[in-house]
């Protein structure tokens, strides 16, 4: 498959560096263009970034083919695709399943089967997940198929056009129908996995609403408002609704064996064209059955 690339017609006159600045293509990656194996053309034909534009010239842009790293190996595995095109590839991941490789268990992830797809499609392209699930959280990921897209989906998220919405199953009945937890997330000072809410931590804010009281526990919507890691687990807890089967925080095993947390909905900007794209999935299975328990 070939390279990677994207066109546009310039509008003004100016140098190609300043219209590619327009466009998102960051100094790092120009540079990997320049030095890797990428090409820069302006109608048609080979230029540096110091060209002169007119407007109405045709820009093409060729970034260099990717190749994955030797510290990810390509597996056959089932992947549930829910869309997919030259930049973007979203997908559904199932409860149990790392995201990305550890050294404890370097096989069997998300990443693992990604490179598989990848190596069987001739994608040129390593391996770029915008948006990381726990091992037990479920529900749609975001995975970018060049470095380029990549850092677009960055920008979005810090910029906040991009959006995940998540439903949850939580000990206790929530009494208010929407909640916004503002609490600092730091590491644990005990501990290299968990998060606690701590002064000196990093702000953190997640946005909760009530779907539905059962006996019990509560189904619950949630909205990030930052990144942070654990964020959700540890804002739950915090408040004391801690996620159904999260035992590190708290929760209980007897519905389900895992964190009951699903990422549902996935809004983003598609970083070549711009459109506004909607991706939504529905709870898993033991996250459904909570809903008849």
């Amino acid at each position: 498959m070939k390279a990677f690339q994207i066109e546009f017609t310039a509008k003004e006159h100016g140098l190609l560096r300043e219209a590619l600045q327009h466009y998102g293509i960051s100094k790092r990656t120009l540079a990997s263009v320049k030095y890797s194996g990428g090409h820069l053309l302006v109608n048609g034909s080979e230029v540096t970034v110091r060209h002169p534009l007119e407007a109405g010239d045709a820009v093409t842009v060729i970034f260099p083919k990717e190749t994955q790293g030797k510290g990810l190996t390509a597996e056959e595995g089932p992947l549930a695709i829910v869309y997919e095109d030259e930049a973007l590839l979203i997908v559904e991941k199932p409860p149990g399943q790392n995201t990305i490789p550890s050294r404890e268990q370097p096989y069997g992830s998300l990443a693992n089967v990604v490179a598989g797809h990848f190596e069987r499609h001739g994608i040129p392209s390593t391996l770029h997940i915008a948006t990381r699930l726990d091992k037990d959280t479920s529900g749609l990921v975001c995975i970018a198929k060049n470095r380029h897209i990549h850092h677009l989906l960055s920008v979005q998220q810090q910029e906040k056009r991009m959006n995940r919405r998540y439903e949850a199953f939580v000990h206790g009945e929530v009494a208010s129908t929407k909640v916004l937890i503002t609490a600092p997330i730091g590491r644990k000072g005990t501990s290299i996995i968990e998060r606690e809410v701590r002064e000196d931590g990093k702000f953190a804010e997640t946005e909760m609403e009530l779907l539905q009281s059962m006996a019990g526990i509560s189904h619950v919507r949630l909205k990030l408002n930052t990144g942070r890691t654990h964020q959700i687990r540890v804002h739950l807890a915090h408040i004391g609704h801690p996620l159904l089967g999260d035992d590190l925080y708290g929760g209980e095993r007897k519905l389900i064996s895992r964190q009951a947390l699903h990422c549902t909905e996935l809004q983003l900007d598609h970083p070549v064209s711009g459109e506004r794209l909607a991706f939504s999935s529905t709870l898993a299975t033991d996250m459904r059955a909570l809903l008849q328990s």
